[in-house]
């Protein structure tokens, strides 16, 4: 019986003539995949349990509101039901947050798939210097995004623009957006 001599990868740590950037980066999109994909699960734990204790605060919220309806008019009424609004507002503002986080988890999702893509075409040789499989990448990653900042983004970048340079011009576009929709009385 021979004992197997363990495979081992060489890394950057350990550089060997084996050594490659490109099973270095494939490991470091993986890495940050798993990590977009834990975060998104532990996100959605949370989000699953508030929404659960939401719909069970409005079902209650709306027991106490109709209780409230058979009272005799009164202080301890009106405070009762204006509280019950309150719940409400508050409740309708979680919802609008829930409505973020989803977009939020939307956006992460896609850059998921697109880190993983990109892991598949580093990672093989007769893929990462073929143009038509980096032009099938951008297109992929194009219908990706319907947001039409996110296209933006996208075709900033691939116009040649930095990172900063992107970013900036979004919070501008986004300024002009919220102050746009300003609505005067």
């Amino acid at each position: 019986m021979t004992e197997e001599t363990p495979v081992t990868l060489s890394t950057s740590h350990a550089p060997d003539l084996d050594w490659s950037q490109i099973r270095e980066t494939v490991a470091m999109l993986t890495l940050s995949v798993a990590r977009i994909e834990y975060a998104m699960k532990d996100g959605n734990d949370s989000v699953d349990t508030l929404t659960e204790w939401f719909t069970a605060m409005v079902g209650n919220a709306q027991v106490i509101n109709a209780a409230a309806q058979n009272l005799p008019e009164g202080e301890t009424r009106e405070t009762i039901l204006s509280n019950c609004q309150a719940v409400d507002e508050k409740v309708q503002s979680a919802i609008v947050a829930f409505q973020f986080y989803d977009k939020f988890t939307q956006r992460l999702s896609h850059i998921s798939v697109i880190l993983r893509s990109l892991s598949e075409i580093v990672s093989d040789a007769s893929r990462v210097y073929n143009p038509n499989e980096w032009s099938s990448l951008q297109v992929m990653i194009k219908s990706k995004y319907t947001l039409d900042a996110d296209q933006r983004m996208f075709e900033a970048i691939l116009a040649g623009k930095s990172v900063d340079e992107v970013l900036k011009e979004a919070v501008k576009i986004e300024q002009k957006k919220e102050t746009s929709d300003v609505e005067l009385f």
